[in-house]
């Protein structure tokens, strides 16, 4: 038979006998190729698998023995690392907390008369309940009558003592000194000795020596509990001159059972050194017999006889990170360390190597019986495996034959209707329905080409009337940004020694953003800067009210905390939703040249001083506005001089995106702003605003953008 003749044949068979012909020749052919290659591969890889099972198994104890050290070596470093990075969170904790009750200690000495007073106990009253009130001890040669009135106010102390203490378990106690002789400590605690003074004491004089926030090495405690180390920070009056000293106290047992020992677990333990080498905590250390008013001396690693242990102590002083193991306390012990970056010191994990490595040495003898095993096991499987083989092989055959046939018959009948049908609704006919009725996926397929003509008919009705729909709320979004937008003052006002701009870049939708200028007195002009939460309609229509109450509440009324909190409550008596407001408002007094201002839950503005480049963040206690009623806020007053520069922004400004979907961020807002800073207060915005712009590019933004620049002249 020809050429011609095959092909003649060919084309006379139908659809059936064409696809079980391909799909019994395929099927064969995989079967057959794929049945060979697999009995010869299957023969040569158990043959293979058989010679290298045994090299393989010896390779596998020498890589396994040296991964399992290394890994432990790992693991260990980063235990440091861990318990290194959770002691600096506690410690900077503990920092935080001395620098809350700093400024709460600087706020009540610096402006007396705005507190009241409570009842002092004195150390020798011991309260009913310690935890309820602070107590205080007098230096010697100091009478209460002498000091009666700070004594009074020192009392309030109590309010700021009370809840660091209740909200840090790692505290033993907290406290002030003064300059006059007043000790005031919380909660009470026995042992002070009558002749204790603590002017004399070195946390105090740290403090006082260097003006600064920071840690005590180890000191025996004038109450009888051991060693101590102290977080103190000095406080001063608004003149400047010095009140007295904040401390607060963190025993060494605390230290080592309940910071630096966390991770470590039973089989070593951690210590802690300064930067110069000294020992801040371990197990076992104590003070001895040394007295409270007698200088403790703590072991100093640099100083050891032992030099693997002085080079690791060396690079723990100088805030390296590692491991090394070295001859110590009598056997081999790995040491890894870690910087406590807030404190200056380091963390070291000491672990005994033989504890480190005796999974290793376990792991060897158990890779040497799984191999032998192994060697076994593939024997035996490559003959069942051939077995297996060959009846698949049979059974695969037969079962390819049969399904060939049955669905060469159960594949074409459908297909023809589906033609069919494809062709009456590509002719137009969308009512047209494809009837097949074979219970499988054939079904399914005819049942969406139904589906799909009906729904066809239904979305192009649908395209038509969400198209004129989207049209009209465009329109209405339009109009609505274009409403927002007339809320803003259309100019700044211009104030005697004062340069004074402002801009809102709107996004794509309507937002919540607005500033205002609110006349006060002749010499004095009201700043506001908010954001509304949400986005959207609701967010605008909120942002008209909360304009309206803020204006309604500050226009002629001098005194900045008592206007918000009368817009506060305003706010929550007209708002029926959960939306609220931060608010950033000040008065900007030109004749006295000064800034009075609350921030309830706003950005922070940036402030630059013209002579030393310091960049301050105007901070003040708050929250946002719609919360809750009876708001406290913090005043506060601020004093500018010429060439100083104040920048208002909202969350838009500094979460601006790129593509990349990084933000803007206050580094680069800050950076802007320094090297503008002798441009007008239009050009600084400008600038931003090009900083900006440059930055996001073509990335849309879905917040506004609002500044506003304040510069002294």
């Amino acid at each position: 038979m020809g050429v011609k003749d095959r092909r003649a044949l060919w084309s006379r068979l139908g659809m059936t006998a064409k696809i079980l012909i391909v799909f019994l020749t395929l099927s064969m052919i995989s079967l057959v190729v794929i049945g060979s290659i697999a009995f010869v591969t299957i023969t040569e890889v158990g043959d293979y698998a058989l010679e290298s099972s045994t090299s393989l198994g010896e390779s596998a104890v020498n890589d396994s023995s040296k991964a399992l050290e290394n890994q432990a070596e790992e693991y260990l470093l980063r235990l440091a690392k861990d318990q290194a990075d959770i002691s600096n969170v506690v410690f900077e904790k503990v920092e935080a907390e001395t620098n809350i009750m700093t400024e709460f200690a600087s706020t009540l000495w610096g402006n007396p008369s705005s507190f009241g007073s409570r009842h002092s106990y004195s150390h020798e009253e011991k309260p009913e309940d310690v935890y309820a009130t602070s107590v205080y001890v007098l230096t010697p040669g100091v009478s209460v009558n002498a000091v009666r009135e700070e004594l009074n106010l020192s009392s309030n102390m109590d309010s700021i003592f009370i809840p660091i203490y209740a909200n840090d378990p790692n505290l033993a106690w907290v406290y002030i000194s003064t300059e006059s002789g007043i000790s005031r400590s919380y909660p009470w605690h026995p042992g002070f000795d009558p002749s204790y003074d603590p002017r004399k004491r070195v946390w105090y004089q740290r403090a006082v020596e260097t003006s600064e926030i920071g840690w005590t090495e180890p000191y025996v405690d004038v109450s009888g509990c051991g060693l101590m180390i102290t977080c103190s920070k000095p406080v001063y009056r608004p003149a400047g001159e010095i009140v007295g000293v904040v401390g607060a106290d963190v025993t060494i047992k605390a230290m080592d059972e309940r910071i630096i020992n966390t991770q470590v677990g039973e089989l070593g333990y951690a210590l802690l050194i300064d930067n110069k080498g000294k020992v801040i905590a371990r197990p076992g250390l104590s003070a001895g017999d040394t007295r409270w008013d007698e200088s403790f001396e703590t072991e100093n690693l640099l100083l050891s006889d032992n030099p693997e242990l002085r080079a690791i102590a060396e690079n723990m002083a100088t805030g390296n990170t590692g491991i090394a193991r070295c001859r110590f306390e009598g056997g081999d012990r790995y040491i890894a360390y870690a910087p406590v970056t807030c404190t200056n010191w380091s963390v070291g994990i000491v672990m005994p190597v033989e504890e480190i490595i005796a999974p290793a040495l376990t792991t060897k003898s158990e890779i040497v019986a799984a191999t032998q095993q192994t060697d076994e096991h593939i024997n035996r499987q490559i003959d069942n495996m051939k077995k297996i083989f060959i009846v698949i092989f049979i059974a695969l055959f037969l079962v390819v034959s049969g399904l060939s046939f049955l669905l060469s018959r159960i594949i074409t009948n459908p297909i023809v209707a589906l033609k069919k049908g494809s062709e009456a609704i590509g002719g137009g006919n969308l009512d047209y329905k494809v009837e097949v009725k074979t219970g499988d996926e054939l079904e399914d397929f005819a049942n969406s080409f139904n589906k799909m003509a009906s729904d066809l008919k239904g979305y192009m009705e649908e395209l038509r009337r969400t198209t004129a729909e989207k049209e009209r709320m465009s329109k209405e979004l339009e109009i609505a940004k274009g409403i927002q937008q007339s809320f803003l003052p259309e100019s700044t006002p211009e104030i005697e020694g004062i340069d004074l701009a402002a801009v809102n870049l709107p996004a794509w939708e309507v937002g919540g953003d607005f500033y205002d200028f609110i006349p006060i007195t002749e010499d004095k002009w009201g700043m506001a800067i908010a954001d509304v939460s949400g986005k959207g309609v609701p967010a605008a229509l909120f942002m008209a009210l909360s304009r309206t109450l803020i204006r309604a509440s500050t226009a002629r009324n001098p005194t900045v905390a008592n206007a918000i909190r009368q817009a506060n409550e305003l706010i929550l008596e007209d708002s029926k939703s959960s939306m609220f407001v931060t608010l950033f408002y000040a008065i900007v007094d030109s004749k006295r040249m000064n800034l009075t201002y609350v921030n309830a839950g706003h950005n922070p503005p940036l402030l630059l001083r013209e002579t030393s480049g310091e960049i301050v963040l105007l901070k003040a206690r708050g929250i946002a506005l719609g919360v809750i009623e009876d708001v406290e806020l913090q005043e506060v007053e601020i004093g500018m001089r010429s060439g100083d520069i104040v920048v208002l922004y909202t969350d838009g400004v500094t979460e601006a995106i790129n593509e990349k979907e990084e933000q803007f961020g206050q580094e680069r807002l800050i950076s802007v702003i320094r090297d503008n800073h002798t441009l007008p207060a239009q050009d600084i915005i400008a600038r931003v605003q090009n900083e900006i712009m440059t930055f996001a590019g073509k990335q849309p933004q879905f917040d506004d953008i609002t500044l506003m620049v304040l510069k002294a002249e």
